[in-house]
C-alpha cells in the first residue's frame, strides 16, 4: 500500500494524527523561527525594527502566497486524482504547479524591486519606521520566490501523503534561522540587516531542499520535461481552488495595510509595534489548530475523490472536536500570562503596558477559529471554490476590515482592538452554517 492509499483505509484517528502532527511540528518550529527572530530583533536592535517587520512580513507573505494558492490548488487536485486512481492527471498538475510558481513569484519579485517605497508606503511604512522597513524588504525579496516555490512543495508533498517530508522542509528553515539570528544580530552586529540576511538564506535552504527531494527522492511526483507543458484547463483548476488561499492571503495584506495605517494614525509608530508583536504570536500560539487543519486537507479530499463519504464526515467532525479542545487551552495560556509573553519580546515598559490587553483581546475567541479554517479547508478539499473562497474572505475582509476602519471612530485606538474579536464571533456563526448544510448534502448530488 502507498503513502496516499492509506488514506482510503487506515483508521481516521490514527490517520488525522500522523497527517497533523507532522505539520504541526513544521509550523511550530516556523512560527519558533517567526518569534525568536522577533526577539532578538527587540531585544538587540528595538522597538521601530520590529514596527519595520509588521510593514514588511505582509509584503513578503503575500508575494509567497502565489507559491501557497498553487500548491494547495494543484494539491487537492492531485488528492482527489490519487483518490480516483488518474496518476497521469496529478503528474500534470504537479507540472503546472512548478511552471506556475517559478514563472509567477519571480515577475512580482522583480516588479517589486523597482517599487520599494512606495509599496512600503501602502503598507504602512512612514515616519521612522520607512528607512529600516526598506533595509529589511531589499533584503528579503530575492529569498522570496525559493519561499513561494517551498510552500507550493509543501502541499504536494502532504497531498501524496508525505506529511513527514513536508514537516522537514518547515524545519530547515526554522533551524537555519534560528542558528543565524544571534551571528548575523548579535556577533556580527548586522542589526536589522542581519535578520533579513538570516531570514533570505533560511528560504533558499527550504526551497533547495524540496526541489531536491523532487528530483532525487522517493516523491511520486515528476519534473520530467513531459510533464513541464502548460495545461490551460489544470490552471483553470489550480486556480479555482487555489485561489482561495491567494484571495486569502491577499486579504491578509489588504487587512495589513488597512491596520498598520489605522495604528499609525491613532497611536503611531508605538501601536505598530505592537501589532508587529501580536501578528507574530498568532502563527505561534495556534500552530496545533493550524496543524489540524493542514492534516485535515488531503484527508478529506482523497476520501471525497474515492467517494467514502461516512470518512468523510468522520475526519471533519474529529478535527473540530479536537481542534476547539486544544484552543481553549491556549486561550486561558494567554489570558493569564499575556504581559509576561509580550515581555520576551522587548524590555520598552511602554510598549509591554500598551501590547499585552490587545493581546487579550485579539486572542479573545481563539476557539472559534477552529470553526472557521476547517470550514474553508473543507470545501478547498473537495474542489468547491465558491463556498470556500466566501469563508475565506469573511472574517479578514467582509467582517474585520469594514470593523477596524469604523470601530475607531468611536473608541479611538481600543477600537481596533475590540475588533477581532466581533469579527471572529461573525465569522464563526456564518461558517457553522455553511459546514451544517454541506454535511446534511454530502453524497446525495
Amino acid at each position: 500500500m502507498n503513502h496516499s492509499e492509506k488514506m482510503g483505509s487506515l483508521p481516521i484517528t490514527k490517520l488525522l494524527f500522523q497527517q497533523s502532527l507532522p505539520a504541526a511540528i513544521g509550523i511550530l518550529m516556523l512560527s519558533i523561527n517567526m518569534v525568536v527572530d522577533s526577539i532578538y530583533v527587540g531585544k538587540y536592535v528595538g522597538s521601530l525594527a520590529l514596527g519595520a517587520i509588521a510593514v514588511v512580513v505582509p509584503i513578503s507573505f503575500f508575494i509567497s502566497a502565489l507559491g501557497m494558492a498553487i500548491g494547495v490548488g494543484g494539491g487537492s487536485i492531485i488528492s482527489r486524482s490519487l483518490g480516483a486512481e488518474n496518476t497521469e492527471k496529478a503528474y500534470l498538475t504537479f507540472g503546472n504547479q512548478t511552471l506556475l510558481t517559478v514563472g509567477l513569484s519571480l515577475s512580482v519579485v522583480l516588479l517589486s524591486t523597482f517599487f520599494v517605497q512606495e509599496i512600503l508606503g501602502i503598507f504602512g511604512g512612514k515616519g521612522e519606521l520607512l528607512d529600516p522597513a526598506i533595509i529589511y524588504f531589499k533584503i528579503l525579496l530575492p529569498g522570496i520566490p525559493f519561499l513561494a516555490w517551498a510552500m507550493m512543495s509543501n502541499n504536494v508533498l502532504r497531498a501524496e501523503g508525505l506529511p513527514q517530508i513536508a514537516m522537514i522542509s518547515m524545519l530547515i528553515p526554522a533551524i537555519v534561522n534560528l542558528i543565524l539570528d544571534p551571528i548575523f544580530i548579535i556577533a556580527f552586529d548586522w542589526g536589522l540587516a542581519g535578520a533579513a540576511w538570516a531570514t533570505t538564506i533560511a528560504y533558499i535552504c527550504s526551497g533547495s531542499f524540496t526541489l531536491f527531494y523532487f528530483l532525487f527522492g522517493k516523491s511520486r511526483m515528476s519534473l520530467h520535461p513531459s510533464y513541464l507543458k502548460p495545461d490551460f484547463p489544470i490552471f483553470k483548476e489550480i486556480f479555482e481552488v487555489g485561489g482561495v488561499t491567494f484571495v486569502r492571503q491577499a486579504t491578509v495584506s489588504l487587512l495589513a495595510v488597512v491596520i498598520n495605517n489605522s495604528l499609525f494614525f491613532y497611536g503611531a509608530e508605538m501601536a505598530v509595534s505592537s501589532y508587529g508583536i501580536i501578528s507574530r504570536l498568532m502563527m505561534f500560539v495556534n500552530f496545533p489548530v493550524f496543524g489540524l487543519t493542514q492534516g485535515f486537507i488531503p484527508i478529506a479530499g482523497f476520501n471525497f475523490g474515492a467517494k467514502k463519504w461516512e470518512r468523510v464526515k468522520e475526519v471533519l467532525f474529529l478535527a473540530i472536536k479536537s481542534g476547539v479542545a486544544i484552543a481553549v487551552l491556549i486561550f486561558v495560556f494567554l489570558f493569564f500570562f499575556a504581559e509576561e509573553i509580550v515581555g520576551l519580546f522587548t524590555n520598552d515598559p511602554e510598549l509591554i503596558a500598551n501590547t499585552y490587553p490587545a493581546l487579550r483581546l485579539v486572542f479573545l475567541l481563539t476557539p472559534s477559529l477552529v470553526v472557521q479554517l476547517l470550514s474553508s479547508a473543507y470545501y478547498q478539499a473537495i474542489g468547491k471554490a465558491l463556498p470556500a473562497l466566501i469563508l475565506t474572505l469573511l472574517k479578514q475582509g467582509i467582517f474585520l476590515i469594514p470593523l477596524v476602519l469604523l470601530m475607531p471612530l468611536y473608541f479611538g485606538l481600543s477600537g481596533i482592538w475590540y475588533s477581532f474579536p466581533i469579527a471572529d464571533l461573525l465569522t464563526t456563526l456564518v461558517s457553522a452554517i455553511f459546514i451544517r448544510k454541506s454535511m446534511q448534502n454530502l453524497g446525495k448530488n
